[in-house]
């Protein structure tokens, strides 16, 4: 079955991100607990279910997108199901589909490209070249995998640690990414990988480096990890990976955090742009999807930074003050009916 208790508490925060970073019809997360072997009892209870919350969502209400244990063939089965129920194929009721079956070019590595791109603006803002730049990820999903993979190939830097749910390995010569792609697919682990030294989650967080990205669960940082961790930046790749208490304890240390309001934004971003090309049946290249992601990701940056600078804050509470403008600025302009 769909769970989606947890991203109903984060539906504020996922209504903030489109505001921070684009003007954008709504979308809710989806998660779903991951595949077993009784694939057809999975298939028959998950759509049973997006059967169920069907007169709750739809092409101009909320818009499913991927997340945890989600996959383009599992969104496919949402789409057709809602299209079953409505009696036509509606393309535009969840994103995250298989390329021709009204998928986007880029939404896979969306929200990492997105993690990359912040990234690379973070650390030019702090006056440093991204080539060389010392990278520590923790989490090695589709997050993880693409934001370690675009840092690498791309933008220069050197990704010396990585994790996942069962430990992490560290080299700090640099780590070959798509090697460790390829491991992680064939193992379901990076441990035992034989090109590194294997580490814990904890060791990894608290590695002296420039960047570390939080790309697991949320509230994995806590106070006393918080305490130890000697990274320049912290990118928020996962949602809330910081908590409330390590978040206050990074602002007093002058870590600066990018906040999963914005770092993360990739994601509901391209969903953004596969719902509008299935409204037009219009389907972009992945080079176009690409480069105006890197734009509106570059500009959302900006904005928040200026507001950061401007009232001598944090990126978090400069994301919200964006945010909340926005929602004000449209309160004025419309009116309050009746």
């Amino acid at each position: 079955m769909i769970n989606f208790k947890y991203e109903i508490s984060l539906a504020p925060a996922f209504a903030f991100r489109c505001l921070s970073s684009l003007r954008c019809e709504g979308h809710l997360e989806a998660s779903c607990p991951a595949p077993n072997s009784n694939v057809h009892f999975t298939f028959k209870r998950d759509l049973v279910y997006f059967s169920e919350i069907s007169v709750i969502v739809g092409p101009d209400r909320d818009i499913p997108a991927p997340d945890v244990n989600t996959n383009p063939d599992i969104m496919a089965w949402y789409m057709d199901t809602y299209s079953m129920n409505v009696g036509y194929s509606v393309l535009e009721v969840v994103t995250g589909k298989p390329i021709g079956l009204g998928g986007s070019e880029g939404r896979t590595e969306a929200t990492g490209r997105g993690v990359a791109k912040v990234t690379e603006l973070a650390i030019l803002k702090r006056k440093q070249k991204m080539s060389g730049t010392k990278v520590a990820i923790e989490g090695f999903g589709n997050v993880g995998q693409y934001s370690a993979l675009i840092l690498a190939k791309e933008k220069g830097a050197k990704i010396v640690a990585l994790s996942d749910s069962k430990g992490g390995i560290y080299n700090a010569n640099g780590l070959d990414i798509e090697e460790i792609m390829d491991y992680k697919k064939s193992k379901g682990t990076l441990s035992g990988y034989p090109k590194g030294s294997s580490i814990t989650n904890e060791e990894l967080k608290t590695l002296d480096v420039d960047i570390f990205i939080a790309a697991a669960l949320e509230n994995s940082v806590t106070d006393e990890i918080a305490k130890k961790m000697r990274a320049k930046i912290v990118v928020e790749g996962a949602n809330g990976p910081v908590s409330d208490t390590a978040d206050e304890i990074l602002r007093q240390k002058d870590i600066l955090v990018i906040p999963d309001i914005l770092a993360n934004a990739g994601g509901v971003t391209v969903s953004y742009f596969e719902w509008v090309q299935d409204l037009q049946s219009f389907f972009w290249k992945k080079d176009q999807v690409n480069a105006t992601l890197e734009e509106m990701m570059e500009k959302s940056f900006n904005e928040i930074w200026e507001i950061k600078e401007k009232y001598s804050t944090d990126m978090r509470t400069a994301a919200y003050i964006l945010a909340t403008q926005r929602i004000a600025f449209g309160i004025e302009k419309r009116g309050i009916y009746p």
